[in-house]
Formats: C-alpha cells, structure tokens, sequence
C-alpha cells in the first residue's frame, strides 16, 4: 500500500563527490521529479529504470545538468513510486536542488524511512531492513559477506520455517481445545513434544551465532594491559599501522584508555590501550588504573605487555597472551612462567607472531558451532531467548499433564517472540528503535 506523502532526501554522504543522488519516494514521486527535469525527449516516454540525461530547473530557473530515473511501483526499493535525480556532488547544487524537490510538495525523509516503507510495502523483512546498515557499516570482508547473507533473507527463510512449523503444533493443539472429543492419544501427545524439542532446537542453533554476530558488528574487545613504560602505547601504534597514542619514555603517559579500531587478518578487532597498572596516589592515574581493570574484565582478549628489560616482571592472569617488548634492547631472563612471543613494538619484530596468537586466540574463544546462517544480532537474540523459554515451559506443562489450555498458551507466546524478528507481530514498538539508527536518505 502507497503511503499517503511523498519524502526526499539526498542519498549520498555528505560533502564534496562528483555524483550526488537524491530520492523522492511516494505517490507524487515521479511527478515531482518531471516537473523538475527538462529533456529532449518526452516526459512521458520515460523508460522506467533508465537514468535520462536532462537539465534541473525550477522557477528560479537552471539548478544543474543530471541524471533522471524513475521507478514506478511497486518495482522499486520502497514498494512506491520513486525517482532518483543524480546531479554534480556540490554541497550548494545538491541542496538547491532538494529545497526544489520540497517546494514541489516533497517532505524530507527521517532517517532510514525509505527502508521503513519498504519493510511496510513487504518488500523486505525486518531482518533484512536491519541488514541494510550492517551492509553500510561492514568494516571487514567477514562483516559485509554475513551482512549480505542477511539481507538476502537466510534468517528471515529460517525464521519463517521455524514459526510455520511452530504454527503447526499450535494449530493442533487448539483444534483439541475446540474439539476435545477428538482426543490427543499418546502417540500424538509424544509427537507434539518431539515437534517442539526439534522446534526448540533449531531456535538454539541460531542463537549460537549471537556471539560471532556481536564480533562482527562490534569486533573482538582486545586489550593491552601491563604495567607503565612496558610499550602497550608503542604496540597500539604499531598495530594500528598510525600513531594514534601519546608515546614517551615518562611512565604513567597514559592516563585513559584509548581505544581504536583494526581489521587483523579480516577479523573486526576494537583495541583498548590501558593505562598503567600499578599502585599510585595521583588521583587521575588511580581513576586510569580502574579504568583499565574494567576494561581487563570485559575483554575478549588480553596482551600483557611486560618489559623485557625488567627483573621482576609482574603476575600473569590466565589465559592472557603475554608480548615480551623491548627485545632490542639489553635483556634480563625471565623464569619460565613468563615465556611468551617476544617482539618489539619499535622495530615491529615479532608483531607477526602477536597477530597471529591473537587472532587464533579470538577464533578459539568465539567460534560457533552454527555458522551457514548469518549471525543474529542483539535484538534477534532477545525475541528467540524468550522463545526458547516459552516452548520450554509448554514442553513441561505437557510432561506435567497440564489442561491443553496450559500449554497453547506459552506456545502461542513462543509464536509471537518468533514472528517479532522479522516483523510479523509486535512491530509498534520495535520500528523507531531500528529505523533511527540509519542514515538520512536510506
């Protein structure tokens, strides 16, 4: 169903480019950007889904020479009548033009409203509506390719196998409560249970992948810890590939984390610099020290960086993986606990090696078991965890020998979790929350 308004926008970033693309979307789209569009040809014959060379004029007169597409619906992005005008990337030109566009009855698009409609027009569900920004925020290849399996539907394709065949034990089970003279025998009884142990399953699967999805849109929390001066600053530069912290021989430089984005060897990775950790009265460093402990603790994976050209190194927490820096330097010997990859965040001898424990150490701790799908995202997650617990109650009201009454209700509420991913109920109050995260023009 076309929406009663018409919205526009400018699609591009902003800034300077050679193209900027605006979109008009609504049942006036296409007329607005005739009206607007000045050709040689007719604008009648305007052969959908063909860009058309022309000028943009309104009544101040000439705005700019462009691109004119036009798409009618419901063969669009939106499900609606569209147009899309592509005119020189000035900030000034593509303004102008959509103050034009407005002034012809057009109002400007909220964020991620053209993606909203589609998803409303059925052109999508909203598992894909989600996937549109992972596309747009994609900063590895493992990120875009799992985004693009998302928006290609294989969670909403799975999502809606898992809801029909949970429909289907909700429907017999309702057609005993308004036929009870029917009866459920045993036999049947047994198979409903086994239908929704399956059913349970399956939903369990999926949410295996919540943490590979929270990796790949959030990366891997890696930090570097260690004491002050033992070049966790020095090992940040150096695997960023930029200075990016404050590096000096004082200790106690750092007095906040830093934390800054890398892709190592095409896995997602945030990297926290901590400050120092020692025992201190300042009270500012004390605050860093905190700081970094926390961060410690909701790490995914830690380097201790120790100083190589120290006698007594510190204690090691398990799990950590240790980076002995400063090997270009005169060094003391370490007793056996403190073994680890030796490298200096000077030269970048080692880093290889450091990379490498890093990124295996990151695809032990979070690899998942069940990954042909692409991976859920938080609020995937929340909607199955409820129904994974609703069909667990309805399984124990049955083994319980409850009144089917019992059991069709926590079933009937596993249905609603389940048709809340891709947006088959309980839409209301999910839409804005989603929508607002996108960019204007999207």
């Amino acid at each position: 169903m076309l929406a009663d308004d018409t919205i526009a926008a400018i699609s591009t970033a902003p800034g300077e480019g050679a193209v900027a693309v605006l979109r008009i979307s609504g049942g006036e789209a296409i007329a607005i950007g005739r009206r607007l569009f000045v050709s040689k040809n007719s604008l009648a014959d305007l052969t959908p889904r063909v860009l058309h060379f022309g000028t943009f004029r309104d009544e101040t007169g000439k705005l700019d020479e462009g691109l004119l597409a036009v798409f009618p619906g419901p063969r669009s992005y939106t499900g609606e009548n569209m147009a899309e005008l592509h005119c020189h990337g000035g900030v000034l030109v593509a303004a102008q033009l959509l103050e034009a566009i407005l002034r012809k009855g057009a109002r400007a698009a909220e964020p991620g409203e053209f993606t909203q409609r589609a998803f409303l027009n059925g052109k999508m569900d909203l598992t894909q509506a989600e996937a549109v920004m992972d596309v747009i925020r994609a900063s590895t290849t493992r990120a875009l390719h799992a985004a693009q399996e998302q928006l290609e539907g294989r969670i909403g394709r799975e999502i809606a196998e898992i809801r029909t065949a949970l429909l289907g034990v909700v429907a017999h089970l309702e057609a005993f409560i308004d036929f009870p003279e029917e009866g459920i025998d045993p036999h049947t009884g047994r198979q409903l249970l086994d239908d929704m142990r399956g059913i349970r399953h399956r939903i369990e699967s999926l949410l295996a992948t919540a943490h590979e999805g929270r990796i790949l849109r959030e990366g891997v929390r890696l930090v570097l810890c260690g004491e002050p001066n033992a070049g966790k600053s020095s090992l940040l530069n150096r695997l960023l590939g930029f200075e990016r912290a404050i590096v000096s021989e004082i200790p106690g430089t750092t007095r906040d984390t830093i934390e800054e984005f890398a892709s190592l060897r095409g896995i997602p990775f945030r990297i926290t610099d901590t400050a120092g950790l020692r025992e201190t009265s300042d009270a500012v460093e004390q605050e860093g020290v905190t700081r970094a402990r926390r961060a410690i603790e909701q790490a995914d994976v830690i380097v201790h960086v120790l100083d190589v050209t120290l006698s007594s190194p510190p204690s090691i927490s398990e799990g950590e993986i240790v980076a002995l820096n400063k090997i270009d330097l005169p060094q003391k010997s370490f007793p056996a606990p403190y073994s680890g990859i030796r490298i200096s965040a000077l030269t970048g001898e080692g880093l290889d090696d450091l990379v490498e424990a890093i990124v295996t150490k990151a695809r032990d701790s979070h690899s998942s078991e069940a990954p042909m799908l692409a991976a859920i995202n938080a609020r995937h997650q929340a909607c199955l965890k409820r129904a994974a617990d609703f069909l667990g109650q309805a399984g124990e009201a049955m083994q319980n020998h409850a009144a089917p009454e019992l059991v069709s209700l926590p079933l009937r509420e596993a249905l609603d979790a389940v048709g809340e991913v891709v947006g088959t109920t309980g839409i209301e109050d999910i839409l804005g929350q989603i929508f607002r995260t996108f960019c204007i023009g999207k």
